[in-house]
């Protein structure tokens, strides 16, 4: 089957999003700033907003639950662009080219709240024909449910689909749902793997 659409995920792919780069200010020591993200703003509790929950009910409930990181967590939404490194360049520079022979969607985990600052930030998104957002859905990856969707949204097959993600997880899914997938691990070449496929 011919590939006719390709959907990036974001963080990881297309953005250098990393909470180390703000925290790394905010935090002395290495090993509580390592705690403070596993076990404060740990990523199951980012997730949530990436769910659909608001940043102010995630601040409100985790200062109360650990008063003591009242200021850190705080900064977590506050000071939240600090953690974007920027655009991941050389996989952001393919957008023009493959942009000429397929139709280009995003498919991402991010805030509802948040993903709005990076979009009018970067141009390449306005590259993209559809984004689904997990926090405006209230679905996340790798819930079968929000491939579905942009499936649905914008009358695609995934058998004629390429989807593009650094999580395994997410890539699973894809896979069970038919979509052709590259799994953008650690040391991959995105370049490389798209001409692998003939792309």
């Amino acid at each position: 089957m011919k590939i006719k659409n390709i959907i990036f995920d974001f963080g990881g792919v297309l953005i250098d999003w990393d909470p180390r780069y703000l925290y790394r200010n905010v935090f002395q020591d290495e090993a509580e700033m390592e705690y403070f993200l596993k076990d404060v703003c740990s990523t199951e509790w980012n997730i949530k907003q990436d769910a659909g929950r608001s940043l102010n009910e995630a601040t409100e409930e985790l200062v109360k639950e650990i008063p003591q990181y009242e200021k850190e967590i705080r900064n977590y939404y506050s000071d939240w662009v600090k953690m974007i490194g920027g655009a991941i360049e050389e996989n952001a520079a393919l957008i023009k080219d493959l942009k000429d022979k397929y139709r280009l969607f995003g498919l991402t985990n991010w805030s509802a709240e948040t993903f709005p600052i990076v979009f009018d930030q970067y141009p390449f998104f306005k590259e993209l024909e559809g984004i689904v957002v997990s926090g405006t859905e209230k679905i996340i990856k790798p819930d079968a449910r929000i491939y579905q969707l942009l499936l649905t949204r914008y009358g695609l097959e995934a058998n004629e689909s390429l989807f593009i993600d650094d999580n395994q997880e997410n890539i699973n899914a894809a896979n069970r749902l038919g979509f052709n997938t590259i799994p953008l691990l650690k040391g991959v070449n995105l370049k490389d793997e798209l001409e692998r496929l003939g792309l």
